[in-house]
């Protein structure tokens, strides 16, 4: 596989973007942009969990439907939902209709309810690491796990996060600009 796809657009982008209008905005604008923000994270934290086994267009089309049900993922208001809350997700096929998935993203926004003003943020970020000396030259090049992801999935789940598996904190990291992981020849690479 190609490691670079050139659109109409005449842009040299990273290829798993394919010809997909919404990745190309995605991949253009938020993957690999810094984010912060302890709610912010937390969305994206859900998200990713969601994402877990599935393709991430799924997720990212489905995106706004789980941004309404999950109340804007205020962690404040999803750490009060209830089995009727559960059971009314389940049936939205707007979503990913998990049981478990549902569930971590309850459970994981009280911990996130519990945690000081900005300790979410201040603890992923902890684990970003430094800037990587050489670019991916490849899509080959670049990890599905690094170090700093395992230590992050280990240190949350030692709080009781729950889909917060290495691989799934890498593509976190991503995409929320803690790796930059766009690869040579991108237009995106800085």
């Amino acid at each position: 596989m190609a490691s670079l796809l050139t659109a109409s657009d005449g842009r040299a982008r990273c290829a798993w973007v394919g010809d997909d209008d919404e990745y190309r905005r995605y991949h253009d604008e938020e993957w690999g942009v810094p984010l912060r923000g302890d709610r912010a994270l937390f969305e994206k934290m859900s998200l990713e969990g969601f994402q877990a086994g599935l393709s991430w267009i799924t997720i990212l089309r489905k995106r706004p439907r789980f941004r309404e049900v999950f109340r804007g993922f205020d962690p404040a208001v999803v750490s009060r939902f209830d089995g009727d809350d559960v059971e009314r997700l389940m049936t939205d096929a707007g979503i990913v209709r998990n049981r478990a998935k549902i569930e971590a993203v309850i459970g994981n926004a009280a911990l996130v309810d519990a945690m000081a003003d900005g300790e979410l943020d201040e603890l992923m970020w902890s684990f970003a690491p430094p800037a990587a000396a050489v670019r991916p030259a490849a899509l080959s090049d670049v990890a599905a796990v690094i170090p700093a992801s395992a230590a992050l999935s280990k240190e949350l789940r030692r709080r009781g996060f729950r889909f917060v598996g290495p691989t799934t904190m890498y593509a976190l990291m991503q995409s929320a600009g803690m790796v930059d992981d766009h690869v040579e020849g991108c237009w995106r690479a800085v």
